[in-house]
């Protein structure tokens, strides 16, 4: 456990540059206190004191402004940048030296059952805002930019960006798509090319009508 905490601190300091003194980093770094509380709650957790686990996690989130529930199972040397609105949920599995910055939820969709949050595998960094929901893994060494929300799988060594949540590099190289704006789909001329039919289709029938009056008409005057 003190092993553990020691390598939090250092590994502020190999992220942060604001980082100075470590009386800094242990006293007011929020982020670093809220790994520390869950330590302790997932110790607790794991022995089933549940309700000790949660009141831990709770007094942590109230001075801390960072959620993690305490059954969530955190690896060494993981690093909250800032940290407010952090949300991490129970089943979340995260791995060795991630980092995971403001605002960002590793949270569920409220579909699964049983393991229904995500498992962010070693060195992965999900950056401020992103969205990460469902029983998904994000490969080693993967990139989730600002704001991204992730629905699927993301494989090692991978960028994504978006909403959803798109791969855009992997293994150091930029992935191409097909796409030219002039592919582009266009309702209005579908739907003008939807009209014309029906037009053409009225067009015939009346023609068929003209020309069965007519006929009507011609032997009428026989």
């Amino acid at each position: 456990m003190f092993k553990k905490m020691k390598e939090d601190i250092e590994i502020v300091f190999e992220q942060d540059p604001a980082a100075r003194s470590y009386g800094e980093v242990i006293l007011t770094y929020s982020g670093l206190h809220a790994i520390w509380a869950h330590r302790f709650a997932h110790a607790f957790y794991k022995r089933k004191f549940y309700f000790l686990a949660r009141v831990i996690s709770q007094v942590s989130r109230f001075f801390t402004g960072i959620e993690i529930h305490p059954g969530a199972k955190i690896g060494r040397r993981f690093f909250i940048d800032h940290g407010m609105g952090v949300v991490i949920g129970e089943t979340c599995e995260i791995g060795d030296n991630v980092t995971v910055f403001q605002g960002v939820t590793l949270g569920g969709t409220g579909k699964e059952k049983g393991k229904r949050h995500p498992t962010i595998k070693d060195n992965a960094l999900i950056a401020t805002g992103a969205k990460v929901l469902g029983s998904i893994t994000i490969g080693e060494n993967s990139k989730i930019g600002a704001g991204s929300v992730v629905l699927k799988e993301v494989p090692p060594n991978s960028t994504v960006v978006g909403v959803p949540g798109r791969v855009v590099i992997q293994d150091g190289k930029r992935i191409k798509k097909d796409f030219n704006h002039c592919d582009l789909p266009d309702p209005v001329a579908d739907r003008l090319r939807e009209m014309q039919f029906e037009i053409n289709q009225l067009k015939q029938e009346l023609e068929e009508l003209s020309d069965e009056r007519i006929k009507v008409n011609g032997h009428s005057t026989l």
